[in-house]
């Protein structure tokens, strides 16, 4: 069992390279861990996309499509939050349980709702169950990260491992779900992909939330009232303060996504190929993915700062060759060499918000992050398509913009780490 491994491997396995790094993530958590928590995160991933899908194809209206994945979006990013720091209390496997029958409930009255939805009629069912949607729906890929800091305890070279691989899980799913989503919706019917989620969600969500990996995360409500935790507690702004910055950089990270997805969508239909542009997008998703891997081998002496202040720096010149493309040839080209630093940022604040996260928050502050990914998507949409309408190649100056606050943002994260006890949380 993974907990049994677990209890061993401190004593008995090391992390040589010879070994590889990635071969013991099985060792800790258990063989099923990863399969199934790279399945479980899926739905996620599907259910924006699906929303748009669905609602468009029973109104007849691009808008009302948009309204409603904004609303899914909104949803999740308000709800994540919720959802984590009720995990952090009561335990995942109750709070995961618990979203997963609820989500799967959402995603049946928006189905409903959809079949009703029709050209001319009102959205405020559509729009509320949405909104439901995205609030409950389970955060595997939080709440995941929340395992792993529990079972690398005092070893930061495995958690650096784990948190590479969760990167390139998310990266993977977020390429794969809308795939999945197009290619169900066109061959079927658009209803189809939702319905997948939902059983995908009540399967697999459930089968991770009973997984023996859950044990090593203790709520608070069953915490010895002497029992330490893994960071100092501290209380008010002092707590949450050092957690702000990671949160803004996850935001950046949001929008710098959302506007590259926007912008390329008119970008391609400048050459009247709109519909390819998730094709152009998934180019620097899978650079990216395997870009994340790669922090697994990365010096444990390269501080986290560090490392987001020189990906950040790596991605704001990458991102400068957006402007000059010109067709779509060089395009792929700019967006092959923009993921390579792009997924060692992702894993970098990721890590750095591990760090400073009070010890009985992890959950909330895991979650947090995920929103601000969330949040900062729908703003980078906004902008960049704001700048589309009116000149379809300047949206990319959005991108580029999101990646040079990442930028100054690393740059204040080293100067906090040099100067103060900003990041003075530790493992252990």
């Amino acid at each position: 069992m993974p907990s049994q491994t677990s209890a061993t491997h401190d004593s008995t396995a090391t992390s040589s390279p010879a070994r590889g790094r990635f071969r013991q993530l099985p060792v800790l958590a258990g063989r099923t861990f990863l399969p199934l928590g790279l399945i479980a995160r899926l739905p996620l991933a599907m259910l924006t996309v699906g929303a748009l899908t669905l609602i468009t194809a029973a109104t007849d209206s691009y808008a009302a499509g948009g309204f409603a994945a904004g609303a899914v979006g909104i949803g999740s990013a308000l709800g994540a939050p919720v959802l984590g720091y009720l995990a952090d209390h009561y335990g995942q496997r109750l709070v995961l349980i618990a979203s997963a029958a609820l989500n799967a409930a959402a995603i049946g009255a928006l189905l409903l709702a959809g079949s009703l939805a029709g050209p001319g009629t009102g959205l405020f069912p559509t729009l509320v169950t949405a909104f439901l949607m995205g609030a409950t729906c389970p955060q595997i890929g939080p709440l995941a990260r929340v395992r792993w800091m529990a079972l690398t305890r005092r070893r930061p070279a495995d958690l650096d491992t784990a948190l590479s691989y969760e990167s390139t899980a998310d990266e993977a799913t977020f390429v794969l779900g809308p795939a999945l989503v197009g290619l169900l919706a066109s061959l079927l019917a658009p209803w189809l992909p939702l319905a997948l989620a939902a059983l995908l969600t009540v399967i697999f969500v459930s089968a991770f939330a009973m997984h023996p990996t859950e044990r090593a995360v203790v709520p608070l409500r069953r915490r010895a009232p002497d029992q330490p935790t893994r960071s100092r507690r501290v209380s008010g702004l002092r707590a949450w303060g050092p957690v702000a910055l990671p949160v803004l950089g996850m935001l950046m990270m949001g929008t710098f996504f959302g506007s590259t997805q926007t912008a390329l969508a008119a970008f391609a239909g400048g050459f009247g190929a709109a519909t390819s542009a998730g094709l152009l997008y998934a180019v620097m998703g899978i650079s990216s993915a395997l870009a994340a891997l790669s922090v697994a081998y990365w010096p444990q002496r390269i501080s986290h700062p560090l490392r987001w202040l020189t990906s950040a720096g790596g991605m704001s010149a990458a991102a400068i060759l957006l402007l000059h493309a010109t067709d779509i040839p060089y395009m792929l080209i700019a967006l092959l060499v923009l993921g390579v630093p792009v997924g060692p940022t992702m894993v970098s604040i990721f890590s750095l918000g591990s760090m400073v996260a009070p010890g009985h928050l992890v959950g909330t502050v895991m979650t947090l992050l995920a929103s601000g990914i969330v949040a900062g998507t729908s703003i980078g949409a906004s902008l960049a398509g704001s700048m589309a309408d009116g000149n379809g190649p300047s949206a990319f100056v959005v991108p580029v913009a999101a990646a040079v606050v990442l930028f100054i943002l690393g740059t204040i994260s080293m100067a906090l780490l040099r100067s103060s006890q900003g990041y003075g949380y530790r493992h252990g």
